[in-house]
């Protein structure tokens, strides 16, 4: 199953780590988790807090501690094709918490939600578009998606998860309309 992933994090520096973890299944389940940092996470950059709004004091006092939370992930999504928006970020944050869990860095691994796009729309058109125009149909119907949605991330994982799982819903109804001639 397709699985749309979000992180918020400390800040983009070297140090950062991952403060909020969010998913959205390709079925509409979903779930969020703050992440209590452990002791040696001590980056924190108050310009990220002011655009994901995420206090440090409220990640020790109501967040999951790290490690319940990347073994949540690893029980939970495993065998899943996982999601992202910003795979490169997304996958440090990632691997920094799997790590930081002691868990194989590479337990769960994130493609770009492009891709997830594209191969979603091509197995529906595939069939209902001739193969010389198949390339460009697909790429008409995720513009078209994605021309369609406009939206500003809202820099909360949840929130940024279901966007990118609304993203996909799109390309998906646009490759079904395109399929069935509307």
């Amino acid at each position: 199953m397709l699985v749309f992933l979000d992180f918020e994090a400390s800040s983009l520096a070297k140090r950062s780590y991952p403060i909020e973890v969010a998913w959205v299944f390709e079925d509409g389940r979903e779930e969020s988790h703050l992440i209590r940092p452990p002791l040696q996470w001590d980056d924190w950059d108050d310009a990220a807090e002011a655009i994901h709004h995420i206090p440090r004091a409220k990640l020790e006092a109501e967040g999951t501690p790290h490690d319940v939370v990347a073994r949540r992930m690893v029980a939970v999504l495993s065998g899943h094709a996982l999601f992202a928006s910003a795979p490169s970020w997304d996958g440090k944050w990632l691997s920094a918490l799997l790590r930081a869990a002691k868990l194989p860095r590479h337990a769960l691994r994130l493609r770009d939600t492009e891709e997830a796009q594209r191969e979603t729309a091509t197995a529906i058109l595939r069939d209902a578009v001739p193969a010389a125009a198949l390339g460009v149909a697909v790429a008409d119907v995720v513009a078209l998606a994605e021309f369609r949605d406009r939206d500003i991330p809202a820099h909360r994982a949840l929130a940024d998860a279901r966007d990118e799982w609304e993203r996909w819903c799109a390309v998906r109804r646009a490759a079904e309309d395109r399929a069935a001639g509307r």
